[in-house]
């Protein structure tokens, strides 16, 4: 299990290196949800997610050998471009795989920031073409079965535990977990009173399917929310959110959307669906536990684009 001391080694590897995002409370989603919220806003973070904080950890913590090999990750979106982009600045050449349906801006800022970028089919190939070509030689920077990426993202957890006042319940959404991991581990250290909600989308649960088997399990992936779409949760971050996350909610494509154009109307930021699926899973959490709540949200990305929203707002006929 990840400890406060892990992450505060990788606040001091990372300093310099990423953003100290901004904390603050939200009148418009406050109205909205009718309850006390606070926002952490890690898409206003370098690349535009939290990713990057667990890419900086691990690079940084690299040997001088494992850079030369060069690094080699395996991507939806934000942790391509988040590891394409400190690679770039730290002098390690850089290995994207990333499936079709990831954004096409994705790959584009990958590219750009000078990572090579291989496509495949789907996500399950994504991750089996990573293997080859770590068995090759490249070193693997994993997306979150990594402690010292984990690390690196609980550093979110821990600028939210320091940034604001009292919280009952914090909300955090899952791919394959990284996130919610480190977030949880620094919350229970720093925050222990305050419960921890995991949010999926429906086609991309890979942590929900986890839970009820008893352990990672592969699922089949169907959400339109591809930072989100890990094809297995690994059995570190299983075991972090088994041990220290009060419930996984799943929530619709559409309700993640639709949480998109709240979080733009009503709090005024630009925020992808993944970070969408937080208000519609807020309600859920607002009816189990009742009022006196004091909502956290972990805004974890703003990488979608106009075109992105437009396409999902009128597939969902959401207008």
């Amino acid at each position: 299990m990840i400890g406060i001391a892990d992450i505060e080694t990788a606040a001091e590897r990372i300093a310099g290196h990423v953003v100290r995002t901004p904390t603050v409370p939200s009148p418009g989603l406050s109205a909205l949800l009718g309850v006390p919220v606070t926002a952490k806003l890690e898409l206003l973070q370098r690349t535009g997610s939290f990713k990057v904080r667990g890419a900086a950890a691990k690079l940084l913590s690299l040997s001088g050998a494992e850079r030369a090999a060069g690094v080699v990750a395996v991507s939806g979106g934000n942790h391509g471009i988040a590891l394409a982009v400190m690679a770039a600045a730290l002098d390690v050449k850089a290995t994207v795989v990333m499936p079709r349906s990831a954004p096409l801006r994705a790959v584009e800022i990958a590219e750009s920031a000078g990572a090579s970028v291989r496509v495949t089919d789907d996500m399950d190939g994504a991750f089996a073409l990573m293997t080859r070509l770590q068995q090759e030689g490249l070193t693997l920077v994993h997306p979150f079965d990594d402690p010292v990426v984990i690390a690196g993202q609980g550093t979110v957890g821990a600028e939210f535990a320091a940034d604001t006042g009292d919280l009952t319940d914090v909300l955090v959404s899952i791919g394959g977990g990284g996130l919610i991991a480190g977030v949880a581990a620094a919350l229970r250290a720093l925050r222990p009173g305050v419960r921890v909600w995991g949010v999926e989308t429906e086609g991309a649960q890979a942590m929900s399917e986890a839970l009820a088997a008893g352990g990672p399990v592969p699922v089949k992936l169907t959400s339109i929310v591809s930072t989100l779409s890990a094809p297995a949760v690994s059995q570190l971050t299983y075991e972090h959110v088994s041990e220290l996350v009060t419930e996984v909610l799943v929530v619709p494509d559409r309700e993640a959307v639709r949480g998109s154009l709240e979080l733009a109307d009503h709090a005024k930021v630009w925020a992808e669906p993944a970070a969408g699926c937080l208000l519609p899973a807020a309600r859920r959490v607002l009816e189990r536990v009742g009022e006196g709540a004091r909502l956290g949200l972990v805004v974890c990305g703003g990488n979608a684009t106009t075109s992105d929203m437009i396409a999902w707002t009128e597939h969902f006929e959401l207008r």
